[in-house]
């Protein structure tokens, strides 16, 4: 597969049908095409179209498969669609399904990757940002372990081991694969999910996987595959932890450069070692921005954000992908009017402005959708606020607003404000749409 540096997504509306692994419901999956910096979005058509991100920070951890909410709206399965979609280094796009569960088919990302392939890749002019590891980080539980290790190829490689030496069917197998110049479709996404016998039925008291036959799911007891099953790989299984924890580390939203060594691994500890590499992306992104020239300098913000001296208070935008985040700088000085009382003898920027700061750049990125033109986005609450530093001259700020939910007259958004690396400021801000000649 020849890797791109400009986002991708696919080429025209694709679907298919089939029942959830764990539920046995039946599930029509459509994908469409979608933006650039839209990113992978889950919608619940039976439930009023509601979105779900395919992102680490909505992961509601569950055992042997890997589920995401958001708010009420949930869905479940997801790994096996999304290493497909990283396979294919699909960036953007729309997941539409109709019930809890994707289908669970039979048990690989092939049909994933067949639907997909049938639907073309389509690249698109904007670049394809990626998590450069640049500092070991390891996460264990027991004696499973998985790290993301530098690498100096723009590659990941995936170097997977797993363990099962009192389970003579399976053993001791070792898989090494490149995801950027390895044959994915032909040497991975086949590998289907297995189940030792032993297991079944403790799945079966908890409800799950009822309708399904050793035909219909890989079974291992100690003699190999039951039924008239057969490995389509001798080392099937290890192939298949590799088709999960390439689902699960997409979560992350870009593609990977680095090295990924798993040990027994599962579905909790691939989210763990996720959660840690976001972080490091973050800061990536913001050490990035802040060396970047300005999307909107202060004149263009004036004309944008009805706010004046001595209120307006953020003087650049950095960055802003369409209406789901927004990143901006208020560079924080000595001659601002409200040092004159608050403390002159120690100089604290209030926390009320930092927050302020985090709602007005929340507010211009509510204004992205088109839906919202001519209205102004007016406070309603705060929640979850939390001062974690103190603010005083010479600092600046790097403000963060993403988007939660937005309705006709609702916006839901989350923001953070860092000085440096150092996170100092968060919270979660409503705000009621209104005409402007009604404000």
């Amino acid at each position: 597969m020849t890797v791109t540096q400009y986002q991708q997504t696919i080429g025209k509306e694709v679907s298919f049908s089939g029942r959830g692994l764990f539920t046995g419901q039946e599930v029509v999956v459509t994908f469409q095409p979608a933006p650039p910096d839209h990113g992978v979005v889950f919608v619940r058509k039976d439930l009023g179209g509601k979105e779900i991100p395919a992102s680490i920070d909505h992961v509601v951890q569950e055992d042997r498969r890997t589920m995401l909410r958001n708010g009420k709206a949930t869905v479940m399965t997801t790994e096996h669609c999304l290493s497909a979609l990283a396979g294919l280094h699909i960036d953007n796009v729309i997941v539409e399904i109709d019930a809890l569960e994707l289908p669970g088919a039979d048990g690989s990302a092939k049909p994933y990757m067949d639907v997909l392939e049938q639907a073309g890749v389509q690249s698109t002019q904007a670049p394809r940002r990626t998590l450069v590891i640049d500092t070991p980080i390891s996460v264990s539980h027991g004696d499973a372990m998985v790290a993301a290790l530098p690498c100096d190829k723009e590659q990941m490689q995936v170097v997977y081991e797993l363990d099962y030496a009192e389970h003579k069917a399976i053993g001791h197998q070792l898989r090494v694969f490149d995801l950027e110049h390895g044959d994915y479709a032909k040497q991975i996404a086949p590998a289907r999910t297995f189940v030792l016998e032993s297991d079944v039925r403790e799945l079966r008291s908890a409800g799950l996987g009822k309708h399904l036959t050793p035909q219909d799911i890989l079974v291992i007891n100690r003699d190999g595959p039951m039924g008239d099953n057969a490995y389509r790989f001798d080392d099937e299984p290890v192939r298949h932890k590799i088709v999960d924890l390439i689902g699960d580390l997409y979560l992350l939203g870009v593609p990977i450069q680095g090295r990924i060594v798993a040990y027994k691994s599962g579905h909790a500890l691939n989210h763990e070692l996720c959660r840690e590499l976001i972080k490091q992306y973050r800061e990536q992104r913001r050490t990035q921005l802040a060396k970047n020239n300005s999307l909107l300098d202060i004149r263009q913000l004036s004309r944008i954000l009805p706010h004046r001296y001595p209120m307006l208070l953020v003087d650049r935008v950095l960055e802003v992908q369409g209406s789901k985040r927004a990143v901006g700088i208020k560079n924080v000085t000595i001659n601002e009017p409200f040092f004159q009382g608050h403390y002159p003898g120690t100089p604290i920027m209030p926390g009320v402005l930092i927050v302020e700061a985090m709602a007005q750049l929340a507010g211009l990125l509510v204004g992205q959708e088109l839906e919202h033109t001519g209205k102004l986005a007016v406070l309603l609450s705060l929640d979850r606020v939390k001062l974690r530093r103190p603010v005083t001259p010479g600092d600046q700020l790097l403000l963060e607003a993403t988007t939660l939910r937005t309705r006709r007259q609702l916006a839901h958004m989350a923001c953070r404000a860092f000085v440096g690396n150092e996170l100092a400021a968060e919270a979660e801000i409503k705000f009621m749409l209104v005409d402007e000649e009604q404000a």
